[in-house]
């Protein structure tokens, strides 16, 4: 008798704590996922600027080889402009 009651206390113990700990399973699972999404989102962001930064590189040797005074005026003006920003 003794033994049949414990085990019956047992039992509802056991489907409490399962009652109690779905909730935060569930929301650690969402908060998983969206940590996957925002690194997957992030890893796409930075090949998007290795490719931008790859073809400005190519844009501009090939500037600075048809059109080198034309490049070295625009990085002076790019320059100064820099340089006013950083002061104000």
């Amino acid at each position: 008798m003794a033994q049949q009651s414990f085990d019956r206390e047992t039992d509802q113990v056991s489907k409490r704590k399962v009652k109690a700990t779905d909730p935060f399973d569930k929301v650690a699972g969402q908060a998983e996922d969206i940590a996957n999404r925002v690194a997957d989102q992030g890893r796409e962001v930075s090949e998007s600027m290795q490719k931008v930064a790859h073809n400005f590189k190519g844009a501009l040797e090939s500037s600075v080889r048809e059109q080198p005074m034309a490049t070295l005026v625009t990085a002076a003006i790019v320059g100064f402009l820099l340089g006013a920003l950083w002061k104000s």
